[in-house]
């Protein structure tokens, strides 16, 4: 195995994690927005508030999309499979 090789399989890690991540961040980065302007506007300043939208949210989006991430991660990891077998050869 080249440089290029591992290089390219650790981009294609990186992209992969990134792109399951991304849903389930952006929505605790939205939810955890519209909290704070909802703290702000009622001076509501309990610490514990954020954290029950954000929980129902993620859990929201991993229904929806968890299938979808886990077969990209599996995906991944056939990939990653693959060349350790064709490396080994």
């Amino acid at each position: 195995m080249d440089q290029s090789a591992a290089l390219d399989i650790a981009r294609q890690g990186m992209e992969t994690a990134l792109l399951v991540c991304l849903p389930v961040m952006a929505v605790a980065l939205f939810l955890g927005l519209l909290v704070s302007v909802f703290q702000a506007v009622t001076s509501v300043q309990e610490m514990t508030l954020t954290f029950v939208p954000k929980l129902v949210g993620i859990g929201v989006v991993i229904a929806l999309l968890g299938n979808w991430m886990l077969t990209t991660l599996v995906n991944y990891m056939l990939v990653c499979f693959d060349l350790i077998a064709r490396v080994a050869q």
